[in-house]
């Protein structure tokens, strides 16, 4: 049961909160998703750049104490995710967490799946790259040494320097704790506590330098933008394939077990509230698939 003085969420609730996120996102219209993706990629990166000015303007401190900057440039990184889950927003990495949630339980159809995933890629793919081409470049705001340095070498350390394995790699571990921030978020009830539990696991993923496919989107093809000697070739078939690859064994990572801990009797008509001896309508937990009707009513206002 959930109370009014209760400040979280439990995990089960959180589980079938994000089933109620599946069947809502698989709702919405196409063009809608399009748009809250694009402004997605838009958000993401405004904590991106505002990473890249603090990193690439601490060229004094990255030579005396290159892990403080790490630290300093994951810090101010997660504004970007606070933003999107604020506004409900659309971001590729977390629907690999909560479309497979929900197709597993049969909630929505499994072609769901590539359909909102294509949509919400070639969104926030728009997003990034307007605001890295038109807010960025062409502002000029970045146009100056040390930046213009900066850009260059952090786009071939992303794209160009590690093999496909790592990169591959580095973005398990990227959306598996982005997934996490997210889950934390779903079960946060009030906004300060949603944004500090957004912002611990990504502060952490960015300062190891894990690899997210839509981060990416704005900081390699800025690099490129800036004269970078990384192909476009280049940047889709050893970043963005392979930090998408990752990203999705990473929030499977976080979906699967929550299904298997959390779920088991979704669509069991209520039998373990029934077993613990608390009394449903036939109205409430069957028809959604919820333990009880306040679980239903949070679901509607998160």
């Amino acid at each position: 049961m959930v109370s009014d003085s209760d400040s979280t969420l439990k995990p089960a609730e959180v589980a079938h909160v994000m089933i109620q996120h599946g069947i809502s996102k698989h709702r919405e219209r196409y063009e809608v998703i399009f748009m809250k993706a694009f402004l997605a990629g838009v958000m993401l990166s405004f904590g991106g750049l505002l990473s890249e000015v603090i990193s690439g303007g601490a060229t004094g401190l990255t030579q005396s104490n290159p892990g403080i900057v790490k630290i300093l440039g994951g810090f101010v990184f997660p504004v970007g995710l606070v933003m999107i889950v604020l506004q409900g927003y659309e971001l590729l990495t977390s629907n690999m967490m909560i479309f497979p949630m929900a197709a597993i339980k049969r909630a929505i159809p499994w072609w769901s799946i590539p359909v909102n995933w294509i949509i919400v890629l070639f969104g926030n793919l728009a997003g990034s790259l307007f605001f890295a081409a038109i807010l960025v470049h062409y502002t000029g705001i970045v146009s100056t040494e040390p930046y213009i340095t900066y850009i260059k070498s952090f786009a071939i350390h992303k794209a160009g320097d590690p093999q496909w394995h790592q990169i591959f790699l580095r973005g398990i571990g990227c959306n598996w704790l982005v997934c996490v921030a997210v889950w934390q978020a779903a079960g946060a009830k009030d906004t300060i506590s949603k944004i500090v539990s957004i912002w611990i696991p990504i502060w952490i993923f960015v300062a190891c330098s894990y690899d997210h496919v839509v981060a990416n989107m704005f900081s390699v093809p800025l690099g490129i933008m800036f004269g970078a000697d990384l192909t476009v070739a280049e940047y889709i078939r050893k970043s963005l394939i392979a930090a998408f690859l990752g990203n999705v064994v990473g929030a499977l990572l976080v979906g699967l077990p929550a299904t298997y801990f959390y779920l088991g009797d979704y669509h069991a008509d209520g039998l373990r509230i029934a077993e613990s001896g608390e009394a449903f309508s036939s109205s409430t937990p069957a028809e959604s698939g919820k333990g009880s009707t306040e679980q239903i009513e949070e679901a509607k206002r998160q």
